[in-house]
Protein backbone atom coordinates (compact mmCIF):
# COMPACT_ATOMS: atom_id res chain seq x y z
CA UNK A 1 0.00 0.00 0.00
CA UNK A 2 1.17 3.57 -1.63
CA UNK A 3 2.73 5.67 1.72
CA UNK A 4 0.02 8.40 2.55
CA UNK A 5 1.22 12.44 2.55
CA UNK A 6 0.76 12.53 6.10
CA UNK A 7 3.00 9.16 6.94
CA UNK A 8 5.96 10.25 4.24
CA UNK A 9 5.89 13.89 6.35
CA UNK A 10 5.96 12.30 9.00
CA UNK A 11 8.87 10.09 8.02
CA UNK A 12 10.58 12.54 6.31
CA UNK A 13 10.72 15.04 9.46
CA UNK A 14 12.03 11.67 11.29
CA UNK A 15 14.57 11.35 8.84
CA UNK A 16 15.18 15.21 8.78
CA UNK A 17 15.48 15.49 12.36
CA UNK A 18 17.52 12.24 13.15
CA UNK A 19 19.66 13.39 10.34
CA UNK A 20 19.92 17.08 11.71
CA UNK A 21 20.49 15.73 15.29
CA UNK A 22 23.34 13.43 14.99
CA UNK A 23 24.90 15.53 12.82
CA UNK A 24 24.97 18.45 14.79
CA UNK A 25 25.36 16.32 18.06
CA UNK A 26 28.69 15.44 15.53
CA UNK A 27 29.79 18.53 14.99
CA UNK A 28 29.60 19.47 18.96
CA UNK A 29 31.91 16.77 19.33
CA UNK A 30 34.29 17.20 16.35
CA UNK A 31 33.86 21.01 17.66
CA UNK A 32 35.03 20.78 20.73
CA UNK A 33 37.95 18.66 19.46
CA UNK A 34 39.28 21.73 16.72
CA UNK A 35 38.32 24.67 18.85
CA UNK A 36 40.47 23.57 21.69
CA UNK A 37 43.26 22.38 19.10
CA UNK A 38 43.23 25.47 17.29
CA UNK A 39 42.86 29.12 17.99
CA UNK A 40 40.63 32.57 17.21
CA UNK A 41 42.83 33.28 14.20
CA UNK A 42 42.05 29.86 12.37
CA UNK A 43 39.07 30.07 12.66
CA UNK A 44 38.88 34.10 11.48
CA UNK A 45 40.73 33.04 8.29
CA UNK A 46 38.12 30.77 6.98
CA UNK A 47 35.19 33.01 8.68
CA UNK A 48 36.38 35.44 6.47
CA UNK A 49 36.15 33.35 2.84
CA UNK A 50 33.16 31.29 3.61
CA UNK A 51 30.98 34.45 2.49
CA UNK A 52 32.43 33.82 -0.99
CA UNK A 53 32.64 29.85 -0.81
CA UNK A 54 28.91 30.30 -0.25
CA UNK A 55 28.04 32.81 -2.41
CA UNK A 56 29.83 30.26 -5.72
CA UNK A 57 28.21 27.63 -4.50
CA UNK A 58 24.55 29.21 -4.90
CA UNK A 59 25.88 30.90 -8.33
CA UNK A 60 26.23 26.99 -9.64
CA UNK A 61 23.62 25.56 -8.03
CA UNK A 62 21.49 29.04 -9.57
CA UNK A 63 18.40 27.99 -7.19
CA UNK A 64 17.08 24.83 -9.64
CA UNK A 65 17.39 22.29 -6.57
CA UNK A 66 13.96 24.13 -5.20
CA UNK A 67 13.10 25.03 -8.85
CA UNK A 68 12.80 21.85 -9.59
CA UNK A 69 10.96 20.79 -6.30
CA UNK A 70 8.59 23.56 -6.83
CA UNK A 71 7.31 21.74 -10.32
CA UNK A 72 4.89 19.03 -9.94
CA UNK A 73 6.35 16.37 -12.22
CA UNK A 74 10.06 17.22 -13.31
CA UNK A 75 11.46 15.05 -16.17
CA UNK A 76 14.25 13.60 -16.91
CA UNK A 77 15.28 16.40 -19.14
CA UNK A 78 14.48 19.03 -16.91
CA UNK A 79 16.94 16.76 -13.96
CA UNK A 80 19.51 16.54 -17.19
CA UNK A 81 19.60 20.12 -17.82
CA UNK A 82 20.24 21.17 -14.25
CA UNK A 83 23.68 18.87 -13.77
CA UNK A 84 24.66 19.88 -16.78
CA UNK A 85 24.22 23.54 -16.31
CA UNK A 86 25.63 23.10 -12.72
CA UNK A 87 28.83 21.60 -14.03
CA UNK A 88 29.63 24.56 -16.76
CA UNK A 89 28.74 27.01 -14.05
CA UNK A 90 30.54 25.33 -11.07
CA UNK A 91 33.89 25.29 -13.40
CA UNK A 92 33.37 28.61 -14.65
CA UNK A 93 32.86 29.87 -11.27
CA UNK A 94 36.35 27.95 -9.47
CA UNK A 95 38.53 29.36 -12.35
CA UNK A 96 37.16 32.94 -11.82
CA UNK A 97 37.53 32.99 -7.85
CA UNK A 98 41.27 31.35 -8.65
CA UNK A 99 42.46 34.48 -10.37
CA UNK A 100 40.43 36.70 -7.79
CA UNK A 101 41.88 34.99 -4.54
CA UNK A 102 44.45 37.59 -4.49
CA UNK A 103 42.17 40.15 -4.42
CA UNK A 104 40.18 38.57 -1.54
CA UNK A 105 43.60 38.95 0.38
CA UNK A 106 44.53 42.20 -0.53
CA UNK A 107 40.44 43.06 0.91
CA UNK A 108 41.74 41.42 4.38
CA UNK A 109 45.44 42.43 4.31
CA UNK A 110 46.05 38.71 4.87
CA UNK A 111 48.42 38.29 2.03
CA UNK A 112 47.85 33.75 3.04
CA UNK A 113 44.54 34.08 2.52
CA UNK A 114 45.47 33.54 -1.54
CA UNK A 115 46.56 29.70 -1.56
CA UNK A 116 44.22 29.18 1.29
CA UNK A 117 40.79 30.40 -0.74
CA UNK A 118 42.05 28.66 -3.92
CA UNK A 119 42.11 25.45 -1.72
CA UNK A 120 38.91 26.27 0.07
CA UNK A 121 37.22 27.19 -3.68
CA UNK A 122 37.64 23.77 -4.66
CA UNK A 123 33.83 22.55 -2.80
CA UNK A 124 32.34 24.66 -5.46
CA UNK A 125 33.05 22.09 -8.09
CA UNK A 126 32.77 19.41 -5.97
CA UNK A 127 29.29 20.69 -5.08
CA UNK A 128 28.27 20.94 -9.22
CA UNK A 129 28.36 17.07 -9.64
CA UNK A 130 25.59 16.53 -7.02
CA UNK A 131 22.91 19.29 -7.50
CA UNK A 132 20.61 16.99 -9.63
CA UNK A 133 21.56 14.16 -7.68
CA UNK A 134 20.53 15.98 -4.49
CA UNK A 135 17.32 17.33 -5.86
CA UNK A 136 15.69 14.15 -7.43
CA UNK A 137 16.16 12.62 -3.58
CA UNK A 138 14.35 15.91 -2.18
CA UNK A 139 11.57 16.11 -4.51
CA UNK A 140 10.82 12.50 -4.06
CA UNK A 141 11.11 12.86 -0.06
CA UNK A 142 13.66 10.35 0.18
CA UNK A 143 15.35 11.67 3.29
CA UNK A 144 16.12 8.26 4.73
CA UNK A 145 19.08 8.39 1.66
CA UNK A 146 19.99 11.65 2.58
CA UNK A 147 20.49 11.53 6.25
CA UNK A 148 22.54 8.82 5.93
CA UNK A 149 24.51 10.99 3.05
CA UNK A 150 24.96 13.55 5.70
CA UNK A 151 25.76 11.57 8.60
CA UNK A 152 28.72 9.61 6.83
CA UNK A 153 30.21 12.65 4.99
CA UNK A 154 30.41 14.71 8.44
CA UNK A 155 31.44 11.67 10.24
CA UNK A 156 34.63 11.10 7.79
CA UNK A 157 35.05 14.55 6.84
CA UNK A 158 35.40 15.66 10.60
CA UNK A 159 37.70 13.26 11.45
CA UNK A 160 39.95 14.29 8.91
CA UNK A 161 39.99 17.84 10.14
CA UNK A 162 40.53 16.97 13.67
CA UNK A 163 43.88 13.83 12.06
CA UNK A 164 45.03 17.15 10.54
CA UNK A 165 44.67 19.66 13.30
CA UNK A 166 46.89 17.74 15.79
CA UNK A 167 49.12 17.04 12.93
CA UNK A 168 50.01 20.86 12.60
CA UNK A 169 47.71 22.24 9.50
CA UNK A 170 46.11 24.64 11.09
CA UNK A 171 43.12 26.34 9.15
CA UNK A 172 44.15 23.95 6.33
CA UNK A 173 42.32 21.17 8.40
CA UNK A 174 38.78 23.33 8.78
CA UNK A 175 39.11 23.94 5.02
CA UNK A 176 39.58 20.29 4.00
CA UNK A 177 36.95 19.77 6.64
CA UNK A 178 34.57 21.29 3.91
CA UNK A 179 35.95 20.54 0.87
CA UNK A 180 35.43 16.59 2.26
CA UNK A 181 31.93 17.16 3.85
CA UNK A 182 30.55 18.07 0.09
CA UNK A 183 32.68 15.73 -1.87
CA UNK A 184 31.84 12.50 -0.03
CA UNK A 185 28.13 14.07 0.01
CA UNK A 186 28.18 14.26 -3.68
CA UNK A 187 29.57 10.54 -3.82
CA UNK A 188 26.45 9.68 -1.74
CA UNK A 189 23.80 11.43 -3.91
CA UNK A 190 25.25 9.60 -6.68
CA UNK A 191 25.13 6.19 -4.52
CA UNK A 192 21.53 6.32 -3.46
CA UNK A 193 20.09 8.21 -6.31
CA UNK A 194 18.92 5.59 -9.40
CA UNK A 195 18.75 9.14 -11.63
CA UNK A 196 21.65 9.37 -14.21
CA UNK A 197 22.46 12.27 -16.70
CA UNK A 198 22.90 12.12 -19.90
CA UNK A 199 22.70 14.44 -23.29
CA UNK A 200 19.18 15.32 -23.62
CA UNK A 201 19.47 15.47 -26.92
CA UNK A 202 20.32 12.54 -27.70
CA UNK A 203 16.63 11.22 -28.20
CA UNK A 204 16.06 13.68 -31.80
CA UNK A 205 18.80 11.83 -33.14
CA UNK A 206 16.76 8.25 -33.12
CA UNK A 207 14.55 9.95 -35.81
CA UNK A 208 17.30 11.82 -37.83
CA UNK A 209 18.87 9.12 -38.75
CA UNK A 210 17.20 6.32 -40.45
CA UNK A 211 20.14 4.21 -42.46
CA UNK A 212 22.77 1.35 -40.97
CA UNK A 213 22.98 0.73 -37.53
CA UNK A 214 27.02 2.07 -37.84
CA UNK A 215 25.28 5.14 -39.00
CA UNK A 216 23.05 5.66 -35.61
CA UNK A 217 25.77 5.44 -33.68
CA UNK A 218 27.87 7.36 -35.41
CA UNK A 219 25.12 10.19 -35.73
CA UNK A 220 24.21 9.71 -31.83
CA UNK A 221 27.82 10.44 -31.17
CA UNK A 222 27.81 13.66 -33.50
CA UNK A 223 24.35 14.78 -32.11
CA UNK A 224 25.35 14.48 -28.24
CA UNK A 225 28.86 16.73 -28.92
CA UNK A 226 26.73 19.19 -31.27
CA UNK A 227 24.11 19.41 -28.81
CA UNK A 228 26.73 20.21 -25.83
CA UNK A 229 27.87 22.93 -27.92
CA UNK A 230 24.54 24.21 -29.10
CA UNK A 231 23.54 23.80 -25.80
CA UNK A 232 20.39 22.65 -26.48
CA UNK A 233 21.02 20.37 -23.15
CA UNK A 234 20.61 23.78 -21.25
CA UNK A 235 17.34 24.86 -22.89
CA UNK A 236 15.25 23.12 -19.53
CA UNK A 237 17.32 24.65 -17.49
CA UNK A 238 17.71 28.37 -18.80
CA UNK A 239 13.50 28.37 -18.93
CA UNK A 240 13.51 27.42 -14.70
CA UNK A 241 16.17 30.37 -14.70
CA UNK A 242 13.08 32.45 -14.91
CA UNK A 243 11.82 31.38 -11.74
CA UNK A 244 15.77 30.31 -9.95
CA UNK A 245 16.98 33.66 -10.62
CA UNK A 246 15.04 35.05 -8.05
CA UNK A 247 16.06 32.45 -5.56
CA UNK A 248 19.31 32.59 -6.52
CA UNK A 249 19.57 36.36 -5.62
CA UNK A 250 17.48 35.54 -2.80
CA UNK A 251 20.15 33.09 -1.56
CA UNK A 252 23.23 35.33 -1.95
CA UNK A 253 21.50 37.80 -0.34
CA UNK A 254 20.49 35.39 2.67
CA UNK A 255 24.31 34.34 3.24
CA UNK A 256 25.36 37.93 2.90
CA UNK A 257 22.67 39.01 5.63
CA UNK A 258 23.90 35.60 7.79
CA UNK A 259 27.83 36.30 7.27
CA UNK A 260 27.97 40.39 7.43
CA UNK A 261 29.57 40.47 10.26
CA UNK A 262 32.35 38.25 9.45
CA UNK A 263 32.63 40.12 6.52
CA UNK A 264 32.91 43.21 8.42
CA UNK A 265 34.93 42.33 11.54
CA UNK A 266 37.39 40.74 9.09
CA UNK A 267 37.93 43.89 7.34
CA UNK A 268 37.62 45.98 10.29
CA UNK A 269 38.79 44.42 13.86
CA UNK A 270 41.12 41.42 12.24
CA UNK A 271 40.60 37.46 12.33
CA UNK A 272 41.14 37.36 15.85
CA UNK A 273 37.74 39.18 16.83
CA UNK A 274 36.55 37.22 13.85
CA UNK A 275 37.29 33.89 15.27
CA UNK A 276 35.30 34.56 18.42
CA UNK A 277 32.39 36.17 16.89
CA UNK A 278 32.41 32.77 14.31
CA UNK A 279 32.56 30.46 16.74
CA UNK A 280 29.97 32.33 18.79
CA UNK A 281 27.86 32.36 15.47
CA UNK A 282 28.35 28.39 14.44
CA UNK A 283 27.36 26.98 17.61
CA UNK A 284 23.78 28.69 17.19
CA UNK A 285 24.22 28.52 14.04
CA UNK A 286 24.12 23.88 14.45
CA UNK A 287 21.38 24.42 17.10
CA UNK A 288 19.00 25.87 14.84
CA UNK A 289 19.92 23.73 11.77
CA UNK A 290 18.44 20.09 14.03
CA UNK A 291 15.05 21.94 13.35
CA UNK A 292 15.74 23.93 10.68
CA UNK A 293 17.30 20.74 8.58
CA UNK A 294 14.16 18.65 9.78
CA UNK A 295 11.35 20.90 8.66
CA UNK A 296 13.30 22.45 5.06
CA UNK A 297 13.56 18.18 4.44
CA UNK A 298 9.86 18.15 3.68
CA UNK A 299 7.82 21.57 3.84
CA UNK A 300 8.59 23.01 0.27
CA UNK A 301 7.79 19.69 -1.31
CA UNK A 302 4.44 18.81 0.91
CA UNK A 303 3.00 22.12 0.69
CA UNK A 304 3.67 21.91 -3.14
CA UNK A 305 2.02 18.52 -3.23
CA UNK A 306 -1.11 20.28 -1.84
CA UNK A 307 -1.51 23.71 -3.18
CA UNK A 308 -4.78 23.59 -4.97
CA UNK A 309 -6.00 22.38 -1.07
CA UNK A 310 -5.60 25.92 0.42
CA UNK A 311 -7.67 24.63 4.06
CA UNK A 312 -5.51 21.47 4.08
CA UNK A 313 -2.11 23.59 2.73
CA UNK A 314 -2.80 26.03 5.81
CA UNK A 315 -3.64 23.30 8.14
CA UNK A 316 -0.19 21.53 7.06
CA UNK A 317 1.93 24.89 7.67
CA UNK A 318 0.69 25.54 11.40
CA UNK A 319 1.17 21.68 12.38
CA UNK A 320 4.50 22.32 11.52
CA UNK A 321 5.02 26.21 13.00
CA UNK A 322 4.06 24.29 15.85
CA UNK A 323 6.51 21.50 15.72
CA UNK A 324 9.20 23.90 15.01
CA UNK A 325 8.55 26.45 17.87
CA UNK A 326 7.66 23.27 20.09
CA UNK A 327 11.29 22.56 19.37
CA UNK A 328 13.27 25.57 18.48
CA UNK A 329 12.26 27.78 21.54
CA UNK A 330 13.27 25.55 24.27
CA UNK A 331 16.43 24.13 22.82
CA UNK A 332 18.29 27.36 21.69
CA UNK A 333 17.04 29.76 24.22
CA UNK A 334 18.29 26.82 26.45
CA UNK A 335 21.66 27.65 24.43
CA UNK A 336 21.31 31.36 25.30
CA UNK A 337 21.27 30.57 28.73
CA UNK A 338 24.40 27.93 29.32
CA UNK A 339 26.27 29.62 27.18
CA UNK A 340 29.35 30.75 29.75
CA UNK A 341 29.26 27.26 31.28
CA UNK A 342 29.05 25.86 27.33
CA UNK A 343 31.84 27.63 26.26
CA UNK A 344 34.19 27.74 29.04
CA UNK A 345 33.87 24.25 30.40
CA UNK A 346 34.21 22.61 26.86
CA UNK A 347 35.84 24.55 24.73
CA UNK A 348 38.70 26.23 26.90
CA UNK A 349 38.95 29.83 28.44
CA UNK A 350 40.21 31.28 25.33
CA UNK A 351 37.04 31.71 23.92
CA UNK A 352 35.41 32.95 26.94
CA UNK A 353 34.66 36.07 24.88
CA UNK A 354 32.19 34.04 22.42
CA UNK A 355 29.81 33.19 25.05
CA UNK A 356 28.23 36.99 24.82
CA UNK A 357 28.07 36.41 21.71
CA UNK A 358 26.14 32.91 21.64
CA UNK A 359 24.16 34.00 24.22
CA UNK A 360 22.66 36.97 22.31
CA UNK A 361 22.69 34.70 18.73
CA UNK A 362 21.18 31.87 20.32
CA UNK A 363 17.89 33.96 20.88
CA UNK A 364 17.97 35.14 17.39
CA UNK A 365 18.65 31.46 16.09
CA UNK A 366 15.02 30.54 17.55
CA UNK A 367 13.05 32.21 15.12
CA UNK A 368 15.12 31.16 11.64
CA UNK A 369 13.35 27.79 12.00
CA UNK A 370 10.20 29.30 11.80
CA UNK A 371 11.33 32.43 9.38
CA UNK A 372 12.33 29.53 7.01
CA UNK A 373 8.87 27.64 7.11
CA UNK A 374 7.22 31.27 6.59
CA UNK A 375 9.48 31.75 3.40
CA UNK A 376 8.73 28.63 1.86
CA UNK A 377 4.95 29.46 1.89
CA UNK A 378 6.65 32.87 -0.53
CA UNK A 379 8.47 30.05 -2.52
CA UNK A 380 5.66 27.62 -2.77
CA UNK A 381 3.39 30.16 -4.22
CA UNK A 382 5.87 31.04 -7.23
CA UNK A 383 6.17 34.96 -5.82
CA UNK A 384 10.23 34.30 -5.90
CA UNK A 385 10.35 37.92 -6.41
CA UNK A 386 8.59 38.61 -3.28
CA UNK A 387 11.27 36.35 -1.66
CA UNK A 388 14.07 38.41 -3.10
CA UNK A 389 13.09 41.32 -2.49
CA UNK A 390 12.42 40.34 1.41
CA UNK A 391 16.01 39.66 1.28
CA UNK A 392 17.35 42.35 -0.74
CA UNK A 393 15.61 44.61 2.46
CA UNK A 394 16.94 42.62 4.98
CA UNK A 395 20.73 42.76 3.61
CA UNK A 396 20.28 46.49 3.26
CA UNK A 397 19.17 47.28 6.73
CA UNK A 398 21.77 44.90 8.11
CA UNK A 399 24.68 46.19 6.24
CA UNK A 400 23.41 49.96 6.96
CA UNK A 401 23.11 49.17 10.65
CA UNK A 402 26.43 47.67 11.10
CA UNK A 403 28.25 50.80 9.07
CA UNK A 404 26.61 52.86 10.83
CA UNK A 405 27.30 51.40 14.30
CA UNK A 406 31.23 51.04 13.13
CA UNK A 407 31.22 55.00 11.57
CA UNK A 408 29.27 56.69 14.28
CA UNK A 409 30.94 54.57 17.31
CA UNK A 410 27.57 53.84 18.47
CA UNK A 411 27.64 51.60 21.43
CA UNK A 412 24.53 50.35 23.79
CA UNK A 413 27.15 48.89 26.09
CA UNK A 414 25.48 49.73 29.68
CA UNK A 415 22.02 47.87 28.69
CA UNK A 416 24.13 44.14 28.08
CA UNK A 417 24.76 44.07 31.42
CA UNK A 418 21.65 42.29 32.91
CA UNK A 419 22.26 39.65 29.76
CA UNK A 420 25.20 38.54 32.66
CA UNK A 421 22.59 37.68 35.45
CA UNK A 422 22.21 34.23 34.25
CA UNK A 423 25.44 33.18 34.07
CA UNK A 424 26.75 33.72 37.45
CA UNK A 425 25.78 32.46 40.42
CA UNK A 426 25.05 34.83 43.53
CA UNK A 427 26.55 35.79 46.96
CA UNK A 428 24.40 36.54 49.90
CA UNK A 429 24.97 40.22 48.80
CA UNK A 430 23.75 39.92 45.54
CA UNK A 431 27.15 39.99 43.71
CA UNK A 432 28.52 37.99 41.08
CA UNK A 433 30.70 35.38 42.31
CA UNK A 434 32.41 34.08 38.88
CA UNK A 435 34.02 35.99 36.06
CA UNK A 436 31.35 36.40 33.98
CA UNK A 437 30.35 39.62 34.89
CA UNK A 438 33.75 41.25 34.55
CA UNK A 439 34.47 39.77 31.00
CA UNK A 440 31.87 42.05 29.90
CA UNK A 441 34.22 44.56 30.22
CA UNK A 442 36.41 43.14 28.03
CA UNK A 443 34.79 43.29 24.96
CA UNK A 444 34.76 45.34 22.12
CA UNK A 445 31.73 47.96 22.87
CA UNK A 446 31.31 48.31 19.08
CA UNK A 447 31.39 44.75 17.73
CA UNK A 448 29.04 43.63 20.49
CA UNK A 449 26.41 46.64 20.00
CA UNK A 450 26.25 44.99 16.05
CA UNK A 451 25.98 41.93 17.43
CA UNK A 452 22.84 42.85 19.58
CA UNK A 453 21.42 45.02 15.94
CA UNK A 454 22.20 41.46 14.07
CA UNK A 455 19.67 39.69 16.58
CA UNK A 456 17.22 42.79 16.34
CA UNK A 457 16.96 42.77 12.55
CA UNK A 458 16.75 38.79 12.59
CA UNK A 459 13.90 38.79 14.96
CA UNK A 460 12.28 41.62 13.46
CA UNK A 461 11.83 39.61 9.83
CA UNK A 462 10.43 36.73 11.09
CA UNK A 463 7.80 39.15 11.44
CA UNK A 464 8.44 40.44 7.50
CA UNK A 465 7.44 36.64 6.42
CA UNK A 466 4.71 36.23 8.87
CA UNK A 467 3.22 39.65 7.16
CA UNK A 468 3.68 37.89 3.62
CA UNK A 469 2.43 34.36 4.25
CA UNK A 470 -0.65 35.65 5.65
CA UNK A 471 -1.00 37.77 2.18
CA UNK A 472 -0.26 34.51 0.66
CA UNK A 473 -1.52 31.54 2.07
CA UNK A 474 -4.30 33.34 4.45
CA UNK A 475 -2.15 32.70 7.99
CA UNK A 476 -3.48 35.22 10.05
CA UNK A 477 -1.54 36.72 12.77
CA UNK A 478 -3.96 35.75 15.72
CA UNK A 479 -3.17 32.22 13.69
CA UNK A 480 0.57 32.70 14.36
CA UNK A 481 0.46 33.76 17.64
CA UNK A 482 -1.69 30.91 18.80
CA UNK A 483 1.08 28.46 17.45
CA UNK A 484 4.18 30.07 17.97
CA UNK A 485 3.37 32.31 21.43
CA UNK A 486 2.73 29.64 23.76
CA UNK A 487 5.74 27.48 23.25
CA UNK A 488 8.07 31.02 23.26
CA UNK A 489 6.34 32.31 26.50
CA UNK A 490 6.97 28.27 27.87
CA UNK A 491 10.55 27.97 27.13
CA UNK A 492 11.53 31.65 27.81
CA UNK A 493 9.29 31.07 31.88
CA UNK A 494 11.81 27.65 31.80
CA UNK A 495 15.00 29.38 31.49
CA UNK A 496 14.47 32.30 33.77
CA UNK A 497 13.08 30.11 36.51
CA UNK A 498 16.20 28.25 35.82
CA UNK A 499 18.36 30.38 36.08
CA UNK A 500 17.01 32.06 38.50
CA UNK A 501 17.20 29.29 40.81
CA UNK A 502 20.35 27.68 39.82
CA UNK A 503 21.53 30.91 40.38
CA UNK A 504 20.82 30.64 44.35
CA UNK A 505 23.28 27.48 44.63
CA UNK A 506 26.59 28.79 44.51
CA UNK A 507 28.34 25.70 45.31
CA UNK A 508 27.38 24.90 41.38
CA UNK A 509 29.28 27.77 40.10
CA UNK A 510 32.78 26.18 41.90
CA UNK A 511 35.02 24.42 39.90
CA UNK A 512 35.02 24.09 36.05
CA UNK A 513 31.50 24.83 35.41
CA UNK A 514 29.99 21.17 34.38
CA UNK A 515 27.62 21.03 37.76
CA UNK A 516 26.07 24.44 36.62
CA UNK A 517 25.94 23.41 32.85
CA UNK A 518 24.58 19.71 33.51
CA UNK A 519 22.18 21.14 36.02
CA UNK A 520 20.47 23.71 34.49
CA UNK A 521 20.08 21.60 31.07
CA UNK A 522 18.50 18.49 33.03
CA UNK A 523 16.25 21.16 35.28
CA UNK A 524 15.14 23.15 32.19
CA UNK A 525 14.49 20.17 29.89
CA UNK A 526 12.38 18.71 33.16
CA UNK A 527 10.30 21.45 33.46
CA UNK A 528 9.38 22.38 29.81
CA UNK A 529 8.51 18.65 29.87
CA UNK A 530 6.03 18.60 32.92
CA UNK A 531 4.79 22.24 31.45
CA UNK A 532 3.93 20.38 27.94
CA UNK A 533 2.34 17.82 29.87
CA UNK A 534 0.75 19.83 32.25
CA UNK A 535 -0.94 21.60 29.47
CA UNK A 536 -1.97 18.31 27.10
CA UNK A 537 0.22 19.76 24.20
CA UNK A 538 -0.60 18.03 21.07
CA UNK A 539 2.22 18.20 19.66
CA UNK A 540 3.83 16.49 22.55
CA UNK A 541 1.60 13.78 22.11
CA UNK A 542 1.94 13.16 18.48
CA UNK A 543 5.86 12.85 18.61
CA UNK A 544 5.92 10.30 21.21
CA UNK A 545 3.27 8.62 19.77
CA UNK A 546 5.03 8.50 16.49
CA UNK A 547 8.35 7.74 18.51
CA UNK A 548 7.01 4.56 19.94
CA UNK A 549 5.52 3.36 16.76
CA UNK A 550 8.97 3.62 15.39
CA UNK A 551 10.48 1.83 18.29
Amino acid sequence: MPETLKEKTAKGLFWGGLSSTVQQLLGIVFGIILARRLNQSDFGMIAMITIFQLIGNDLQNSGFKVALANLRQPTDRDYNSVFWFNILMGGSLYVLLFFLAPFIANFYHIPSLTPLARYAFLSIVFASFGTAQSAWLFKNLHAKQQAKAGMMAVLISSSVAVAMAYMGFAYWALATQTNLYILLCTLLYWHYSPWRPTVAAAQRSKFKVQSSKASTQRSRIFNYQLSIFNFDVLRPALRMFRFSVKLLISQVLTDINNNVLNILLGRFYGRHDTGNYNQAFQWSTKGSNIIQSMVQQVAQPVLVSIDNEHERQLHVLRKMMRFAAFLSFPLLFGLSLVSHEFIVTLLGEKWAQSAHYLRLLAIASAFLPLSTLLANVVITKGRSSIFMYVNLALAICQTTTMLTIYHFKVSCFEFLGPFSTLNSPLDPTGRFLSEAGKELSTLNSQLLTMVLAFVALTILWFFVWAYFARRLAGYRFTMLLRDVLPFLLSAAAVMLTTGFTTSLIPALGEGSGVGLLLTRILLAALLYYALMRLFHVQILNECLQFLKRKK
